[in-house]
């Protein structure tokens, strides 16, 4: 079945607020929703209309959860590669495990996009301490070295300023194959949403900058304050990576843009994305509803934005301060029905629109 029909079950990986959002859009298009997770009340458990709590390698659970949806999704891209093997048997998955397998390991994420001469930082695989060595004295210092899989929001990374730091780098990522990238200077940090259709049409969000606070994601703004050839340049980048990757989906590329104006992708993620939480106010269509379209097989929709925005998470006790931010008639408010406010967790997010004549603030 190429196209799912309204009424009929969509399956989501992971059970986080990008769930949450997404299954709250698929109820707008008349679909149900299915989440495999590992928390009973998890923020997306709250808001679908059955679950499946279990690990990502149980294998009958997953043959169960397949059986019981029309297609699957993924919420986030940490997830086995042999998850979507056992599912992909049954049922149709969307984007696909080969979207899945470029994005969860840096080192072939930015291969892949070397291969398709998209620009990045400079990169060097690393395996063991002579590896971080010669990688050094390739790519000099300051640098960063990541771990390849599972880091997100800062983890996994130390940055190395001098030579004398190498054992405690590598320490710090506890041995884990990594990649060691080169430090850019750059001006701004950026991303860019990519949906593409079961067809191969595609359409694209405005590029947004995003603002960084302890490693995680504080503030985005609707558009980036960047010239309209750099805008052009990366929506064209984000727009080649999806075709490239046969996407069925959603994905968001991050960029770096120098102080010369280039454009340098730093990573990708299949899946609705924090940096597009504002596209819920300020587009004709949000990031999750495209989301559902793409996964169903459905036409993509229009992803104008009618306003500019600002976003703001709510990061820990941030959240305290729910009442304070709804006496503000300007602000939507998204709280994502986390049970425990804790340092670095996200329970939320604000937006307040601007006019579109209007530069957003902070």
């Amino acid at each position: 079945m190429t196209t799912i029909a309204p009424g009929h079950t969509i399956g989501i990986l992971g059970d986080g607020q990008l769930g949450r959002m997404m299954a709250l859009a698929a109820a707008e298009l008349g679909y149900k929703t299915h989440i495999y997770g590992q928390d009973p009340d998890a923020p997306a458990a709250q808001v679908s209309t059955y679950s499946t709590v279990a690990e990502y390698t149980d294998t009958e659970a997953l043959k169960k959860f397949a059986t019981d949806v029309d297609v699957v999704t993924l919420e986030f891209e940490n997830i086995p590669s042999e998850t979507l093997k056992v599912l992909e048997k049954i049922v149709p998955v969307r984007p696909g495990r080969k979207v899945l397998e470029t994005s969860q390991d840096r080192f072939i994420e930015k291969s892949f996009l070397n291969s398709l001469g998209v620009p990045t930082a400079p990169f060097a695989n690393v395996e063991n301490l002579t590896d971080l060595g010669k990688a050094i004295e390739r790519i000099g210092t300051p640098a960063v070295l990541k771990t390849r899989r599972f880091g997100y929001d800062g983890k996994g990374q130390f940055k190395i300023t001098n030579g004398t730091q190498i054992d405690e780098a590598w320490e710090a990522v506890n041995g884990h194959p990594s990649i060691l990238e080169g430090f850019v200077p750059f001006d701004l940090e950026i991303s860019v949403i990519v949906a593409r259709d079961i067809q191969g049409n595609i359409e694209t969000y405005v590029p947004v900058e995003n603002r960084h606070k302890n490693h995680i994601l504080d503030i985005t703004l609707a558009p980036a304050d960047i010239m309209k050839v750099v805008s052009k340049h990366a929506t064209e980048l984000a727009a080649k990576i999806a075709d490239n990757l046969d996407l069925v989906g959603l994905i968001a590329v991050e960029m770096f843009v120098t102080n010369e104006g280039d454009v340098l992708v730093n990573e990708l993620a299949p899946r609705p994305h924090n940096s597009g939480h504002w596209t819920i106010e300020a587009c004709v269509t949000s990031q999750f509803k495209q989301s559902i379209r793409a996964a169903a097989g459905l036409p993509l929709a229009s992803p104008e934005r009618h306003s500019n925005a600002v976003m703001r998470n709510l990061i820990g006790h941030d959240i305290d301060h729910w009442q304070e931010i709804l006496n503000h008639p300007e602000m939507s408010l998204h709280l994502y029905g986390k049970a425990e406010a804790r340092e670095g967790r996200k329970m939320g997010h604000v937006t307040r629109l601007f006019p579109l004549d209007t530069k957003p603030k902070a």
